[in-house]
């Protein structure tokens, strides 16, 4: 059987959720900030995925049609967190979807448990809000109607969680729904919490699945540090593993509790694809490749015609509401990428360029941009570990003096831990603008930024109102 290289979804693609239909496998994957909605994959052989669309991160189907969970989180800072729960449905997996039903608000990471009697249960983790050792408070349950899209009946929490430090899966189980559970012997099943040689460290997040020959595998983020410093500037990244059911009928990994970097899968991955250039037009409107921060309303941040992808000015970087922020993931360690921008500001206060962007509190920014007196230049902006606040530093180069009018190739080159940028005029080759320097990321374990997205290219424009 052939073996692909761990992650089976590279880039930022966390809290994976998957499941059989048939012969087609589908993982859905969170998105956070970036819209739209989360992102849904398919697979045939488990080693080449295709992405869909995005909608939600917990997918089930009852037999009938897909169920897809999601929450919309409102607030995760302090004490308090805002997330209220959804159910969307659908026939197909390509849609139409339903409009989202509210089921409730008491935690994140829910789940709809499909009963062999044709109940359903909802589940949710159970957010405490008061000074308590834990936040975490276990895993509610209750039923959910689906005739009259609500929660009925008692609720329970149903098993409390285990003592777990960092990222890791567990198992519980019982012969009845309502507990009590018991807790997996060997307590953690996928985990680098003990193991920081591991190639792939944050290990935890999973679900399972079993293939038409009675293969299990289970699914989990992951992430891959590239220094001593324990960076991350992928983010957090979908990872396979075999699985296998134990005498004792427990699930278990294989070679399991570190995650493998190696699995055997039905299918070998086609590596020219997994490898291939990408050149983006726009002559058909936005690629799916591409998302943008938090609207809905896609007019008023951007718009695609003659080929080309117009922003339109919004609020300013690290803004928590609208920016003209248009990126695509980084899915490899090493890439380069360049765009051209037709841009004439005549205020210092509007910009538009490339950026390297993992979160509003860490971003690299090149952008044409005008001086006091109304001079087109160029400047390069930085943001680096800037919780809580989003300041930026001071500029790794001075500004460079160009026409006011005439496009501007920008590019930036990432190999590893090094970034930098260039630019070149019409006509003219690339020139290299600032020092290198190392890409925006998070540490394996950073309590600020291992949530967000690494989405390191590529559009990014903000005009004030003068």
């Amino acid at each position: 059987m052939p073996q692909v290289r761990n992650p089976i979804l590279p880039g930022f693609n966390p809290d994976p959720s998957i499941l059989r239909v048939g012969d087609d496998y589908y993982i859905a994957t969170s998105t956070f900030e970036w819209y739209p909605g989360v992102q849904i994959h398919h697979s045939t052989d488990l080693a080449n995925w295709e992405l869909l669309r995005d909608l939600g991160p917990c997918l089930t189907h009852d037999g009938e049609k897909f169920w897809l969970v999601y929450t919309d989180v409102k607030r995760k800072d302090g004490s308090f967190k805002d997330t209220p729960n959804y159910i969307t449905t659908a026939t197909s997996i390509q849609g139409p979807w339903s409009d989202p039903v509210y089921v409730n608000s008491s935690g994140f990471d829910p789940s709809l448990f499909h009963d062999d009697d044709g109940r359903k249960w909802f589940i949710n983790m159970l957010w405490d809000h008061r000074p308590r050792p834990r936040v975490f408070s276990g895993i509610v349950m209750q039923e959910y109607d689906p005739e009259a899209g609500k929660l009925v009946g008692p609720k329970k929490n149903i098993f409390k969680g285990t003592e777990l430090d960092l990222h890791a899966c567990t198992f519980a189980r019982s012969r009845d729904i309502w507990g009590p559970y018991e807790t997996h012997p060997q307590k953690y099943i996928v985990t680098s919490k003990d193991s920081p040689w591991a190639a792939l460290q944050r290990a935890g997040h999973g679900d399972f699945v079993d293939t038409p020959d009675g293969k299990t595998y289970l699914v989990h983020l992951s992430g891959r540090p590239i220094t001593q410093k324990r960076r991350c500037v992928l983010g957090r990244e979908t990872a396979i593993q075999e699985a296998y059911w134990g005498d004792d009928d427990w699930l278990y990994v294989k070679n399991g509790p570190v995650p493998s970097l190696y699995v055997e899968v039905p299918g070998e991955r086609d590596e020219a694809k997994y490898w291939a250039e990408q050149k983006y037009t726009f002559s058909d409107g936005l690629h799916k490749d591409f998302q943008w921060l938090r609207t809905p309303e896609t007019e008023r941040i951007f718009r695609t015609s003659g080929g080309k992808l117009t922003l339109i000015g919004r609020e300013a970087p690290g803004s928590w509401f609208e920016q003209a922020l248009v990126a695509r993931r980084q899915t490899h360690f090493s890439y380069d990428a360049e765009t051209v921008v037709d841009f004439s500001p005549t205020d210092e206060r509007e910009f538009a360029g490339i950026t390297a962007y993992y979160s509003r509190f860490n971003f690299f920014y090149l952008t044409v941009t005008a001086d006091s007196d109304g001079r087109r230049e160029l400047l390069l902006q930085t943001s680096q570990a800037s919780w809580p606040n989003s300041n930026l530093t001071k500029p790794l180069d001075g500004p460079v003096e160009i026409p006011n009018e005439g496009k501007v190739k920008l590019a930036l080159t990432i190999r590893s831990d090094e970034l930098q940028f260039y630019y070149a005029l019409e006509g003219e080759d690339l020139k290299r603008l600032g020092p290198c320097t190392m890409p925006p990321s998070s540490r394996t374990n950073a309590e600020v930024t291992k949530r967000t997205a690494a989405l390191p290219v590529l559009l990014w424009e903000w005009r004030a109102q003068i």
